[in-house]
């Protein structure tokens, strides 16, 4: 019976996932997601006019790639908590790339970071046809805390300058803590009487007055503070004039002078935002009982992307946040985004003269304090007490960013992480496994001081596949262990539950390792995957080969055991 066709739901969530569950929308939700959307539009104004100010652009450009990127999220996203928008490594990463490129020309930057958020969608979206929704778990957890840590460093850095009322001209994190510290003498007070309030309301507000956002009041305080008292003509530096009015379309501009420094800066945008995202839309999926889709995230987060470059924003990520905000307040489905992106719209058309008030100082205030929330100083303790090695791989990726970097530090946590991958598979536990008086099953001697072997056998584990970058690691440790058994051993069994591969490299070492214990006059048998041998052997025409022949198969190591202990017997009989 042929299977039944896909319903135009199923076809549609193919291509838009998020679009059949705004068309079966429930009105009794639409209360729940009003009051979130507006709680997110409180919480990510003042954060996505700060992260433009952190990038290099325009304040009104953080809302421009707050609209946009919402709307297409909500259409092709699978999260139904996750809300996109200006991140703060993100930021940190399109500053340090453009900042040479456009050598201090604004309106080249302007472009160039269109056409970067323009790229970074596109390479997401390819990423998402070619299944690579996996690269999410690329990065493990050590890597990325240590270059989120050095983000945080380079943006505490960076924001110092408008704290005390000068800027910093230097880049790098050490060229500017220099420059930092060289022009310490020169603050101004206005400012940092501005900044000690801001910092002041940001660090209270949540304690005193939790239902409004911090970094909303700290703004609205400040900017009340430097209009009441015309703090910018005593030189306080304020936002400015923010044009009205929705964002024009527009479609960027591809310099092909600098489409190799682009595409690379690309590539590394969409790694480090895709990582980022998945780790916020796995906690909130995980915390209200449902599943995403790591590829159709990919495509989602190119497609919030492209939405922003068409309509100037920059690139965005998902929001930790802002999406704990939607949460928190009973978000129920992706039309609390599209609340908070229709509030923005609002802001835009009829709101803008106050922005013109709000002093850079607290900007700079509400980053650093985003900027603490990339710090995770827990993690690193309890990677400290879990695996020196793992610490190390955490402050190396944080000492990248410092020496080279936010960019080019990509490359580096790349390398680490690949150099971790290898050094893991390359160098596998092995085991010698036997039997415990009193426990069902075979386990390893090193985990058991009451462990026995079976006289004349050897079971042997090695915990990894066996391909081309590990296969003489294993034959050393195969013939290593035979010379420690001695000569009464006449029989190795290898565990094939953890071999979940064999290449041709390890075929022709598990062949040359065969023929060195048959020589020694030691049997080498296998147990577990009995038929997936059998089938692979039958597909790559091995099964008459005389090496397989003579290893011996079982179903099981305890059939292995049973069998050789008979075959003792019969022998001691005989």
């Amino acid at each position: 019976m042929d299977a039944e066709a896909p319903s135009w739901k199923e076809k549609l969530s193919r291509f838009a996932p998020g679009l059949p569950a705004l068309l079966a929308y429930r009105r009794e939700n639409f209360g729940a997601d009003l009051l979130a959307g507006l709680s997110v539009a409180a919480v990510a104004l003042p954060v996505g006019i700060a992260y433009a100010q952190l990038a290099g652009f325009s304040p009104v450009s953080g809302i421009y790639a707050s609209i946009l990127p919402l709307v297409a999220y909500a259409i092709f996203g699978t999260s139904r908590q996750l809300i996109v928008g200006p991140d703060s490594a993100t930021c940190a990463l399109i500053a340090a790339a453009l900042v040479p490129l456009a050598a201090g020309d604004g309106s080249l930057y302007l472009s160039l970071s269109l056409t970067l958020t323009f790229l970074t969608g596109l390479f997401c979206i390819g990423a998402s046809f070619l299944k690579l929704g996996a690269l999410a778990d690329f990065l493990s957890k050590p890597i990325l805390v240590g270059f989120l840590n050095g983000v945080a460093l380079s943006i505490f850095i960076g924001q110092s300058g408008k704290l005390f009322g000068f800027a910093l001209e230097q880049h790098g994190i050490l060229p500017r803590l220099n420059e930092f510290l060289s022009k310490l003498e020169h603050f101004h007070w206005p400012t940092l009487g501005l900044s000690a309030l801001s910092f002041a309301v940001l660090l209270f507000g949540p304690r005193y007055l939790r239902r409004l956002p911090a970094a909303l009041l700290a703004m609205m305080l400040t900017g009340i503070v430097s209009a009441l008292f015309d703090l910018e003509a005593l030189g306080v530096a304020t936002v400015g004039k923010v044009p009205a009015g929705l964002p024009a379309l527009h479609i960027p501009r591809l310099p092909l002078e600098m489409m190799p420094a682009l595409l690379a800066d690309a590539a590394g945008l969409a790694l480090v935002s895709f990582s980022s995202m998945m780790l916020t839309a796995r906690s909130f999926a995980e915390k209200n009982g449902y599943e995403i889709d790591a590829d159709r995230e990919f495509s989602a987060l190119g497609a919030a992307n492209i939405a922003s470059a068409l309509s100037q924003g920059f690139a965005i990520s998902g929001a930790d946040s802002r999406t704990a905000m939607a949460d928190y307040a009973g978000g129920k489905t992706q039309v609390a985004g599209l609340v908070a992106a229709a509030s923005f719209a609002l802001v835009l058309l009829f709101f803008t003269a106050p922005l013109a008030y709000v002093p850079v100082a607290s900007l700079g205030a509400v980053l650093m304090v985003g900027a603490w929330s990339l710090v995770n100083i827990a993690t690193l303790k309890a990677l400290w007490r879990f695996s020196r090695t793992e610490f190390a791989l955490s402050m190396l990726a944080t000492l990248g960013v410092v020496a080279v970097g936010a960019v080019q530090a990509i490359l580096v946590v790349v390398v680490l992480a690949l150099l971790r991958f290898v050094q893991e598979a390359s160098r596998p536990n092995v085991e010698i496994l036997g039997e415990v008086p009193g426990m069902a099953g075979i386990h390893p001697l090193r985990m058991h001081q009451n462990a026995t072997t079976i006289p004349g056998l050897m079971l042997f584990r090695f915990n990894a596949p066996i391909v081309f970058f590990n296969a003489p690691y294993f034959r050393r440790q195969v013939l290593a262990a035979v010379n420690r058994a001695g000569p009464e051993l006449t029989c190795l069994v290898l565990d094939m539950l953890p071999i979940t591969m064999i290449d041709a490299t390890g075929y022709y070492v598990l062949r040359d390792v065969e023929a060195a214990l048959t020589a020694r006059g030691i049997t080498l048998a296998v147990a577990g995957r009995q038929t997936e041998i059998e089938v692979s052997a039958r597909q790559r025409g091995l099964d008459a080969s005389e090496a397989l022949s003579r290893i011996r198969r079982f179903a099981t190591l305890r059939q292995a055991v049973h069998a050789h202990t008979l075959e003792q017997a019969a022998s001691a009989a005989g």
